[in-house]
């Protein structure tokens, strides 16, 4: 048997751990980003129990019509997959031929680099700054005739801050048309700057924009497999044609249009209140210890340095998180969770 040589440099998606039972004390993962708390009992109770050996809706059609009502914005510019994951899979599919080129800052999120070798494209990744924050600028100095998409991570996972909205409308007024520029916004309900993107607004006057969200983070979704995009009526429809079929499940339309409903929507909201407020503790927190930590706008902390030997202090302690070379990045969990992360970062490792 032949297989695709590709697969030998293929990067794995490396998703957040588990931490080991332990007797002597409770353990937390704060390594996935999930939400700390399950959705409200409707969305729960939405859940049909004859969906197993049916196929769902393969047109997602009440959910289209929840998430329409939801973004103010019609069916036509509006499709689902499992996951945003698989929505950026989908965007490199519809515009990148082989050898095309897609650009994205690094580090971000990990999927970029796997969509792109998968679809025989060329990762171009651009180095954040110093601040962990998007380089505009190299991105637009990066893009060529082979460039057929551009990634913007915002707010950024997994270092937090958002790209601005100058930032973007500048990037947009630089690049050319012909090139897709996604905005992945998995963690837009968590987002207080001021100052951040507004992509919807810049989807309304750029046809190459599509905007990924997702159910998996502030409504507590992430076993669900849900997201969804918004741009264009040709985006979107390009988007439903390279779609898996049947790839968003009954159970998982079922609990995102409860989540919509003004309950769900209101729980999430509480959530999020609660996370925003325990992350910009932490943060705070985290800075007056002498670390290095960006301004974050998701439901995680970065803290820069030797992410191993962070990861290894923390897992000591019962706090499993998600370790990179150049920093760990910590999920906003229980206060519980919050409050021992900051004794432990705050002793001598």
């Amino acid at each position: 048997m032949r297989l695709r040589p590709m697969l030998s440099a293929l990067p794995v998606y490396r998703a957040g751990q588990r931490p080991a039972a332990r007797a002597d004390l409770p353990t937390f993962k704060l390594s996935s980003n999930e939400a700390p708390v399950p959705p409200p009992e409707h969305v729960l109770a939405a859940l049909p129990e004859s969906a197993v050996h049916l196929y769902p809706d393969p047109a997602s059609t009440a959910l289209l019509e929840a998430l329409a009502k939801h973004v103010s914005l019609p069916v036509e510019q509006i499709c689902v997959g499992c996951g945003s994951v698989s929505l950026c899979q989908n965007a490199v599919q519809i515009a990148a031929d082989p050898g095309d080129e897609v650009v994205y800052a690094w580090r971000a999120f990990e999927a970029y680099p796997i969509v792109t070798t998968i679809s025989a494209a060329v990762p171009v990744e651009v180095p954040l700054t110093s601040g962990a924050r998007h380089d505009v600028q190299a991105m637009a100095d990066a893009v060529g005739p082979r460039t057929k998409v551009v990634f913007l991570c915002t707010p950024n996972n997994p270092t937090g801050p958002a790209v601005t909205h100058d930032e973007a409308a500048w990037l947009l007024a630089t690049v050319s048309e012909d090139v897709l520029v996604v905005i992945d916004e998995a963690y837009h309900e968590y987002v207080r700057d001021p100052a951040a993107v507004r992509a919807l607004e810049l989807a309304a006057s750029h046809p190459n924009v599509l905007v990924l969200r997702t159910f998996s983070k502030a409504f507590g979704l992430a076993g669900l497999r849900v997201g969804y995009g918004m741009g264009s009526p040709e985006v979107i429809a390009a988007m439903r044609k390279v779609a898996t079929p049947f790839g968003v499940s009954t159970p998982a339309q079922a609990a995102a249009i409860a989540a919509l409903q003004p309950a769900g929507v209101a729980h999430m909201e509480q959530m999020v209140q609660d996370t925003v407020r325990e992350r910009d503790r932490m943060g705070a927190a985290l800075r007056d210890a002498g670390y290095d930590v960006p301004d974050s706008q998701a439901n995680f902390v970065w803290v820069a340095g030797d992410g191993p030997a962070l990861a290894a202090q923390l897992e000591a302690q019962g706090l499993t998180v998600r370790p990179f070379g150049e920093g760990v990045r910590i999920s906003v969990g229980p206060v519980p969770a919050n409050d021992r992360v900051l004794e432990v970062l705050g002793e001598p490792s």
